[in-house]
């Protein structure tokens, strides 16, 4: 189940495909930009100074647009600059919610709210549109920053390097373009293009995504990881923590639960490999939770799955 924001008040629903059948996501609407020193973003969007315990950052364990955020956060040694609060992994009528009886769900640290769509409404009280994870909180202006995920992981790698003295970068001047190339393709066929098909609500719809699907996934294993160890040559950057946000539940959750199931990541050497490679990274087992990853997806969704019943495998032998 999922919902939106219309004008500040809440309205549950079920349905993610327009009426051809397609799925489209929303674009994000909270595009700020936290810089070092609180100058305007890379498109001149509006500034906020790096600070130590000025930022929270809000997450689902089990979302892969919050989890490349998570990662990052580890990477880039900001755990301690930045808090967190983690959704409980079913999202019901009311959207994401901050019950704690789950393992690993903390609850609404700064206000103990009840829903994640309440944190919105106190940074913009008419706003209109989806209600998603992750977002990045001013805890000084009381409002969001960003909930925009591909936007986040920059800010984290550049923003506060001279707070942390952490100058690892992710994504370097000299291979940004290939990394934007990259990112593009990655995104719309594979980081979307299992909800596209999963989410598809016509024949046609979901055939056209889960072959396109497939042919990324065909060209990730016998292209770009032919003779590579990353996406981008030899460089870990950032297109890497993007694309493995959507392997590390691949064979869990969308082979099956939105019917991906031409082939399981596992059979594919190259890919399976790169996945076990980067997932025994610390800074990334640390963020893996998979009892999150799977409750959410098997009854969070009861046009796909209305009997909401999790599934006991499969078995991974990597995790």
């Amino acid at each position: 189940m999922a919902g939106l924001l219309v004008n500040g008040k809440w309205k549950s629903k079920d349905q993610f495909a327009e009426e051809d059948g397609q799925y489209k996501r929303d674009d994000s609407q909270f595009r700020n930009w936290l810089t070092r020193d609180g100058s305007n973003g890379p498109e001149d969007q509006k500034g906020f100074p790096a600070e130590k315990n000025r930022y929270h950052l809000y997450v689902s364990y089990a979302c892969p647009w919050a989890h490349r955020t998570l990662i990052f956060l580890h990477l880039k040694q900001l755990t301690d600059f930045i808090d967190v609060s983690v959704v409980h992994p079913h999202m019901g009528d009311d959207g994401w919610h901050f019950n704690q009886d789950f393992h690993g769900a903390t609850g609404d640290k700064l206000y103990g709210f009840e829903f994640m769509h309440q944190l919105y409404t106190k940074a913009k009280p008419d706003y209109t549109g989806t209600v998603t994870v992750p977002v990045l909180w001013d805890k000084k202006e009381e409002t969001i920053v960003s909930n925009e995920s591909a936007d986040i992981i920059r800010m984290f790698n550049s923003a506060f390097n001279e707070l942390t003295d952490h100058y690892e970068d992710f994504y370097p001047k000299d291979l940004q373009d290939k990394i934007n190339t990259v990112n593009t393709r990655v995104y719309n066929t594979v980081n979307n293009g299992v909800y596209k098909a999963g989410f598809a609500t016509s024949q046609d719809a979901y055939n056209k995504e889960v072959t396109t699907l497939f042919e990324s996934l065909d060209w990730l294993e016998s292209k770009v990881l032919q003779n590579n160890d990353y996406l981008i040559g030899n460089r870990f950057t950032e297109a890497d923590i993007r694309l493995l946000t959507t392997l590390l539940r691949f064979d869990a959750v969308y082979h099956t639960h939105f019917k991906c199931n031409l082939y399981r990541i596992s059979d594919y050497p190259k890919i399976q490999a790169y996945l076990e490679r980067l997932y025994n990274l610390k800074e990334v087992r640390s963020t893996v939770f998979m009892d999150h990853i799977k409750t959410h997806y098997y009854t969070s969704h009861p046009s796909v799955n209305p009997s909401a019943i999790v599934p006991k495998g499969p078995l991974l032998k990597w995790l």
